[in-house]
């Protein structure tokens, strides 16, 4: 299945691809090639590049084992499809803009002023993409914030919670770097830790190594963790939850674990992934899971489930799914990513009437293997009194 930014994704991407071939056709005869050649290319280039991008939506890709050479073909494919659509945009513009600016007559200086200017925005794509993904995808940051909460008990003042998500442990995220990322969180010696889904990214990735070394966290009340939407395409939910529990990391699938601090209740609740398309739905009979009297957490790897997670009333619930946005480009204080297509909870923390949600940008990616303006997250939550 297909969601609707999904189709708007490719929907503009095949738009440029489509002028792109368009201005392949035109410039064919001038390098010497032959129509016919130059539209046989062309085809064979379209269909190679569809296949290889239907290879990156685990929702149509046929399951690939644990060869990753699907995935970096996937992966290649979406970053020359992005990039390559993002240079004709600007190729666009810059056309637009150099014809308006031009003078009568021509002058030579300034027409080669435009053209090294234009080149360079044309090439922008490709040099910030290849930073995302050479410093950006591993650029790990901690980040400790205090999360107000009304009316706290006084014995869960200070109370540090660990919050981890969208591991996706593949091809282009090493146990190695896994290891770093779980070394760092054990630095914030946690209360408690909450992994919000998505281990991994699809059938055949290393879920026992993700696992395994998620296993490592310390946190004195335990490891919890919930499923994500690619725990549901790799159909690894059953094993996970197995597995987990057998390592000492409790998956709540509609459960709750009360925990005691002191003289403090804090009730942990956890639900899997829920699909956008059951909004209207959202956390059906989960009001069920509310404990009277104590903090009432919610682990949901949907953030868009705020809105029904506070009106069921769940003080402060947490998230991942987004990745903030993963390529984010603040333009004119407004930030753009592809997660605001999905949901106004992108990134970091939102309260109404008292109810909080925390959405961390998580640790890897999908798609391409690159963040921009959206560093992998350790988040450390520290809760206070309101």
């Amino acid at each position: 299945m297909l969601y609707p930014l999904d189709i708007a994704v490719l929907s503009v991407i095949a738009f440029a691809q489509w002028r792109i071939g368009r201005l392949w056709l035109a410039q064919a005869p001038a390098l010497g090639v032959h129509r016919t050649g130059a539209r046989a290319v062309l085809w064979v280039y379209a269909s190679v590049l569809a296949m290889a991008l239907l290879l990156g939506f685990p929702r149509l890709a046929v399951p690939m084992g644990a060869d990753h050479r699907f995935a970096a073909i996937a992966a290649a494919a979406h970053m020359w499809a992005i990039t390559s659509t993002a240079a004709w945009f600007i190729y666009e513009l810059v056309s637009r803009v150099g014809a308006w600016l031009a003078p009568r007559p021509p002058d030579p200086l300034r027409r080669r002023l435009l053209g090294v200017t234009g080149g360079a925005l044309i090439a922008s794509p490709l040099v910030a993409l290849g930073y995302g993904a050479l410093v950006g995808r591993t650029g790990f940051e901690l980040r400790e914030l205090d999360l107000p909460v009304p009316n706290l008990h006084p014995d869960l003042e200070g109370l540090r919670v660990l919050h981890l998500s969208d591991i996706h442990l593949s091809a282009f995220l090493s146990e190695d770097e896994l290891a770093r990322v779980i070394d760092a969180a054990n630095t914030t010696r946690p209360h408690l830790a909450a992994i919000t889904g998505d281990l991994i990214s699809t059938r055949g990735d290393p879920l026992d190594a993700c696992l395994r070394q998620l296993a490592r966290l310390r946190a004195e009340a335990g490891l919890f963790a919930v499923m994500g939407n690619h725990e549901e395409y790799a159909r690894a939910r059953e094993y996970a939850a197995t597995e987990g529990a057998r390592l000492g990391i409790r998956f709540l699938r509609f459960a709750t674990e009360a925990l005691r601090f002191g003289g403090a209740t804090l009730n942990l609740a956890g639900v899997d992934y829920e699909p956008i398309y059951r909004r209207p739905r959202y956390l059906a009979g989960a009001e069920r899971l509310v404990l009277p009297g104590a903090l009432n957490v919610l682990l949901s790897h949907n953030p868009d489930v705020f809105p029904a997670a506070a009106r069921k009333g769940y003080d402060l619930t947490l998230s991942g799914h987004t990745h903030g946005g993963q390529v984010t480009v603040e333009i004119l204080n407004q930030t753009l990513n592809p997660a605001r297509f999905m949901t106004p909870y992108v990134y970091g923390l939102y309260q109404s009437e008292g109810r909080s949600i925390y959405v961390t940008r998580g640790i890897g990616t999908v798609g391409i293997p690159a963040r921009i303006g959206a560093a992998p997250e350790i988040a450390l939550l520290r809760l206070k009194r309101a």
